[in-house]
């Protein structure tokens, strides 16, 4: 099968595109709110892009209606905001805290879920995630016709949580993926967990 893109609709374009850019990792985004409340959701265009300065980034549309997300209206306003890396056993809350609340309610309190201090943030952290970062707004940029809006977030601090961390065969700090079991965004609802692991070593 053959997909020329040009023939699809926007709606057609992002379906086609989620089912075969997979997986995706989950970044999942506490900001705040005006009132000083938090608002958190999941976002599955997310990566690193950069190591110096230390950069990853979310790419976030607008709401069905048209109007800009929470998330994107945050971080442009406060600049500041906390990414966590989702674990398997947190698939519940994530996809709870998908869905659209009225502006200014908390997510936060919708799911039920815990904050802890985030040292060197201003923001917490979730205490149920064995991974986050400490990001500021870096940059922002408006792609296509929605327009997409491609924010750039430079991370000051990791929070990886001691049960998740081992060291390599050079007493390095190696994070063991197994323990943190990161869930991914495929297509549609669906998503995947943690499976077999390979290793291999590139070539010199």
């Amino acid at each position: 099968m053959y997909i020329n893109l040009s023939d699809l609709s926007e709606s057609q374009v992002y379906f086609t595109m989620t089912q075969t850019v997979i997986p995706r990792p989950i970044a999942w985004v506490l900001s705040e709110n005006k009132s000083g409340s938090y608002n958190l959701a999941p976002f599955s265009y997310f990566n690193a892009v950069c190591s110096d300065p230390p950069l990853i980034m979310i790419s976030i549309g607008k709401k069905p209606d048209g109007s800009f997300k929470d998330t994107l209206v945050n971080i442009e306003q406060r600049s500041d905001f906390v990414v966590h890396i989702v674990s398997k056993d947190l698939l519940e809350p994530m996809n709870k805290s998908s869905a659209t609340l009225a502006e200014e309610q908390s997510e936060l309190e919708a799911t039920g879920l815990q904050t802890e201090p985030f040292k060197g943030s201003r923001i917490p952290r979730l205490a149920c995630a064995r991974i986050a970062f400490a990001s500021e707004r870096y940059e922002i940029i408006k792609l296509g016709s929605v327009p997409q809006s491609l924010i750039l977030g430079k991370i000051s601090h990791i929070y990886i949580e001691d049960s998740v961390v081992g060291k390599d065969d050079k007493g390095r700090i190696k994070v063991m993926a197994e323990r943190v079991d990161p869930l991914a965004r495929l297509g549609a609802s669906e998503y995947v967990s943690f499976g077999e692991k390979l290793r291999l070593q590139r070539p010199a």
